[in-house]
């Protein structure tokens, strides 16, 4: 993909600079979850509990030429996010409150409670924030098979911020009173997770295709790329990878098909209206 010169002054880097506190956490299981449900998921603190708790340090270090780049890019994508969900909000009557992104290692301090590097990338609700640790990717591709390039980064980046959107429109309130009503079993919640996350991916190719009208960013493969990181982290891909079956009503995020598919409908759309998951799903 072609950088831009954009540049966002809502990246806050926290790696380097040295970390520590209390990781809390409920035991090895509850890390195994969050684990799996990392790969472009949204809110951890409702997987971790408050069950257990341990240490770690990090020594302050000055970061590397290309860490630095990485933050130059991250910036980058944060301020094409912002400039686009902007034109998309004020198209539809509506004012957009950027979020923050927290580029950290190890662990840090989140609204959502301790971040750590075993969750990967996730947007915190609470403090309005996105939190990246980038050794994600390296992950993605060694255990996944992802094509990991700039774009798959911008799509990650983009599906989180469509959590963002999603909290500023009311939906994620509205999938948590569903949650804390009582009222649904846990298949039913599963379906609700997976609409919230296909619209999510929808929201990252609506960010895609505004983005490329404006900036003609986009190059031979990038779209694939992102095809290839959705792909990686279907349920269905990660339960065949990491149990050998596949429960097609334990999935949270859905299948890889569907990934790609609210994604490409994002793109090719462009209408902001056709992103209605929960109405496709929960019929």
């Amino acid at each position: 993909m072609k950088w831009t010169g954009d540049r966002s002054g809502n990246v806050d880097d926290r790696r380097g600079a040295g970390s520590g506190g209390m990781l809390v956490g409920g035991g090895l299981g509850s890390l195994i979850i969050a684990a799996i449900v990392f790969f472009l998921g949204g809110d951890p603190s409702a997987i971790l509990s408050t069950g257990g708790s341990s240490t770690a340090q990090t020594e302050q270090r000055d970061l590397t030429q290309e860490e630095l780049q990485v933050r130059e890019f991250v910036q980058m994508i944060t301020a094409e996010n912002e400039q686009t969900w902007d034109k998309i909000f004020s198209e539809n009557g509506m004012q957009y409150s950027p979020a923050k992104v927290v580029m950290f290692e190890g662990m840090t301090q989140s609204g959502c409670g301790t971040a750590q590097d075993a969750m990967g990338p996730f947007y915190c609700p609470s403090d309005q924030s996105i939190y990246m640790d980038m050794s994600f990717f390296s992950e993605l591709q060694s255990r996944f098979g992802a094509e990991v390039t700039e774009f798959s980064v911008a799509y990650v980046m983009a599906h989180e911020m469509g959590h963002h959107v999603q909290n500023l429109l009311g939906t994620l309130q509205k999938t948590e009173q569903l949650r804390r009503s009582g009222n649904y079993s846990e298949t039913d919640m599963n379906q609700v997770s997976v609409a919230t996350e296909l619209q999510a991916d929808f929201y990252a190719g609506l960010w895609a295709r505004y983005t490329e009208n404006r900036e003609k960013f986009l190059e031979p493969g990038d779209l694939e790329a992102a095809m290839s990181a959705a792909e990686a982290v279907g349920d269905d891909n990660i339960q065949k990878r990491s149990q050998g079956y596949v429960n097609q009503e334990s999935f949270t995020h859905g299948s890889s098909a569907q990934r790609k598919e609210w994604f490409m409908k994002g793109y090719n759309t462009g209408d902001i209206r056709q992103g209605d998951t929960f109405n496709a799903l929960l019929k």
